[in-house]
């Protein structure tokens, strides 16, 4: 922690937020192509319905990784603002927290979706044609859910303390060991949409070998001893309070998926591939975004805790900027790139056609989405649970899915592709009116307690 003090509260704002953010991206870039590369491979089968099934399939995935964000973001938040209190014991507590809570949460996790799993099938909208295909990929997904949290958990804890780095490599280890097997067991083995998910789940053994490899033998501020495992004294609490948020707009995602997936399916197995393929091309726009904003939250919550205000913002003005910047330029590269990018994944005519009006729908807030994601996390890193809970509901919750029922009995189809980016621009406009409240509370709160000391 000391090598990273002068980062935190010294370094110029710029180089702060690249020495973070940098490998954030990087590893939001490594999940765009681990998320690319099972629908691409799969994609060279030339069947339509196992490209469905892994569509309708992915949302479950998505319930993992968010219930690992759970103990990832709410503990790297809870370790960044005890970092900056100068409370070492208390975050070796809460990274031991967090790690043996992901792996406990995970194994009923597992046991839940395999005791359930033809109830869950039906309820994401599995029919006859991608039933069996579904089956087998959340089968194997389930089984490798305890790791799948595990890594989720500790690649945004070793931000907590400013390892972003290791964080970056732990996540390439993952993703490289999954797209080296892609092809192989998808294709060389003949094993298709299982082949995707045993190949996601040793991705994901690996980047936990890694996590466990780095406590073991690199010097760190945090645990993973048991010994240091305290639920007390408001740990389990200071984390869940953001964790849930955070975890709680995976989930919600994942349920708008299951949303738009059943109405989708009224009109053909086709639009559900293509909307698949479209928000995969769609993850490059958006997940870099999230993790230029997600990798300055350690900032945020490190000078929150300091009681920098003035440093606090200067991050939050940059890392605005550079997100609008980047959200531009990617966002002309993919309407550009738009059909190429979805024959790519998939030759049917059909799909193809549904999928180029699909990216154009979900690109019509990718200069601007960036913001609503800097200000989520620059709540989350200031642990403020309520105003995190309710930009996450409205945007995935509140607004997304009631949207999708009133523009498909309005518009149709049309209305159904084109209610992401309604929900985002309501969901950007209440963030940054959150966001402003909190900083003008925080600058009181700064300036009544400098009184009291005078």
């Amino acid at each position: 922690m000391n090598n990273n003090k002068f980062l935190f509260e010294e370094a110029p704002v710029p180089k702060a937020v690249a020495t973070m953010a940098v490998p954030t991206i990087i590893s939001m870039l490594v999940v765009v192509i681990y998320n690319m590369a099972d629908t691409f491979f799969i994609g060279k089968t030339n069947d339509a319905m196992q490209v469905a099934a892994v569509s309708l399939a992915t949302p479950i995935f998505m319930v993992f990784m968010a219930l690992g964000n759970l103990f990832g973001i709410g503990g790297s938040s809870a370790i960044s603002r005890a970092l900056g209190e100068k409370r070492l014991d208390r975050a070796k507590n809460i990274s031991s927290f967090c790690g043996y809570g992901s792996i406990g949460l995970g194994i009923i996790m597992a046991a839940a979706f395999l005791l359930w799993m033809n109830g869950i099938l039906k309820m994401i909208g599995a029919r006859e044609n991608t039933f069996q295909y579904a089956k087998e990929y959340l089968t194997y997904i389930s089984l490798g859910g305890p790791f799948i949290m595990f890594g989720t958990a500790f690649g945004n804890i070793l931000r907590g303390e400013g390892a972003a780095k290791e964080s970056m490599i732990g996540n390439l280890i993952g993703t490289v060991t999954n797209i080296v097997l892609d092809p192989i067991m998808i294709l060389g083995f003949g094993w298709g949409v299982m082949g995707a998910a045993v190949a996601t789940v040793i991705g994901n053994i690996a980047a936990c070998l890694f996590y466990l490899m780095y406590f073991l033998k690199k010097k760190t501020s945090l645990s993973i001893r048991f010994q240091d495992f305290k639920m007390g004294d408001g740990i389990a609490f200071g984390v869940m309070t953001i964790g849930i948020p955070a975890s709680l707009n995976n989930i919600l995602m994942s349920c708008a998926n299951i949303v738009l997936n059943n109405v989708l399916v009224q009109y053909g197995d086709e639009p559900v591939a293509a909307m698949g393929v479209a928000m995969k091309a769609n993850m490059l726009v958006v997940l870099l975004q999230i993790g230029l904003c997600a990798g300055i939250q350690p900032l945020i919550g490190y000078n929150y805790g300091a009681k920098n205000s003035r440093r606090l913002k200067k991050v939050f003005r940059f890392t605005g900027l550079c997100a609008v910047i980047m959200g531009t330029i990617l966002t002309i590269l993919m309407v550009i790139a738009r059909e190429a990018v979805i024959r790519a994944f998939i030759n049917d005519s059909l799909v193809v056609d549904y999928g180029i009006q699909m990216v154009i729908a979900l690109q019509l807030t990718g200069p601007v989405v960036g913001i609503l994601f800097l200000c989520i996390n620059t709540i989350q890193g200031m642990g403020k649970a309520l105003p995190s809970l309710i930009l996450t509901i409205c945007r995935q919750g509140l607004v997304f899915i009631p949207l999708v029922f009133l523009l498909n009995r309005l518009f149709g189809l049309d209305g159904v592709i084109y209610a992401q980016a309604a929900a985002d621009v309501i969901s950007i406009i209440l963030s940054v009116i959150i966001c402003l409240t909190i900083f003008r509370s925080l600058d009181q709160q700064i300036k009544t307690e400098q009184e009291q000391l005078i």
